[in-house]
């Protein structure tokens, strides 16, 4: 389709009791000066069930105009009603660009979105840009299991689509008393339109106590631990710290922890002001997902391990020392 104005929109996604998802905060950051590249206005998109919180955090994060679409229909993700609802947004309203957070919903609709729509999308980003000389959007994702990044541009359809994952880019200031237009579009899909229903919601065990991309400490251990005993001493370390254990692949894939647990390409991309790597080697996988980190301190038996390469603070030892010395160092100084 032809975009009918230079918008810019950021799907702000929701979660229960209409709380928004914290990707899609973050999303409104770049979005703002992705916008003021194109000339345009700053959209938040909330689709949900009783999304006051979430209309509330982004107009406190930015937009000059928020969509909501609420209904029961919305409580729980489908692919049917959120694609629908999203083809009659962008139809109507026909923004330029589209910005949608890499989770697992957005995985799902926005390429979904992009075939009804016979645009292109570019998936699983890390990095935007606004393209002076041809107007585009320049969206940059890993390639190559991780080894190179491509930046992709969608030159000839409208609007350019791309998922960018979360942790990416830190949330923004957030500002009180912010007054963005609000629109609420009354869409409704038929259940008979609806081709799946939520059953029963299975929650895995302290799942719900992870939260990688909004955590400011994260402890994480690679294959170094030795087993899933070593993360008994990293997380007593995150809790002292006030923070939640990360994962390398080789220890999710080796069984030692959940999977909710792993940072890198292929798990969480995270950015919290500490990042403790205990026993990661440093592969380029890992890297990308931990890179944003304000400080990163590595602790590794092995002087030549890549991840000390980008290491703020390096620290050559066997962690089963380290790792203990440093709890008590940390209750002595408490006391």
């Amino acid at each position: 389709m032809e975009a009918l104005n230079k918008d810019l929109w950021v799907f702000v996604e929701t979660g229960e009791n209409g709380a928004p998802r914290s990707v899609g905060l973050e999303l409104l950051g770049p979005g703002r000066r992705l916008a003021d590249a194109q000339k345009g206005a700053l959209v938040a998109v909330v689709i949900g069930y009783q999304t006051g919180p979430a209309v509330e955090e982004a107009a406190a994060y930015g937009a000059d105009r928020i969509i909501v679409v609420d209904g029961p229909e919305y409580q729980h993700y489908t692919t049917d009603a959120y694609a629908d609802a999203l083809y009659a947004l962008v139809e109507k309203y026909g923004p330029t660009t589209m910005m949608i957070g890499a989770t697992n919903v957005g995985r799902d609709v926005g390429p979904r979105l992009s075939c009804r729509l016979k645009t292109g999308l570019t998936a699983d980003c890390t990095a935007v840009d606004y393209d002076e000389a041809t107007g585009n959007i320049a969206w940059t994702r890993p390639t190559f299991g991780g080894n190179l990044l491509a930046t992709i541009m969608c030159p000839d359809h409208r609007p350019q689509i791309g998922t960018v994952r979360p942790g990416v880019f830190k949330k923004g200031e957030r500002r009180e008393g912010s007054r963005p237009e609000i629109i609420r579009e009354d869409i409704h899909i038929t259940a008979d339109r609806i081709r799946t229903r939520v059953v029963e919601v299975i929650r895995e065990m302290n799942a719900e106590n992870v939260n990688l991309e909004s955590a400011e400490v994260i402890v994480a251990g690679g294959r170094g631990v030795g087993g899933p005993e070593g993360f008994g001493p990293l997380k007593e370390l995150a809790e002292l710290l006030g923070g939640v254990v990360g994962a390398s692949r080789a220890a999710v894939d080796s069984d030692w922890i959940g999977h909710v647990h792993q940072v890198g390409q292929t798990g969480k991309t995270v950015g919290p002001k500490l990042y403790i790597a205990c026993g990661i080697s440093g592969a380029i996988q890992h890297v990308a997902g931990m890179s944003g980190s304000d400080t990163i301190v590595a602790i590794n038996k092995d002087p030549d391990a890549p991840i000390f390469q980008m290491a703020d603070y390096s620290v050559v030892g066997d962690l089963k020392l380290v790792i203990p010395a440093l709890i008590r160092e940390i209750r002595e100084s408490r006391k």
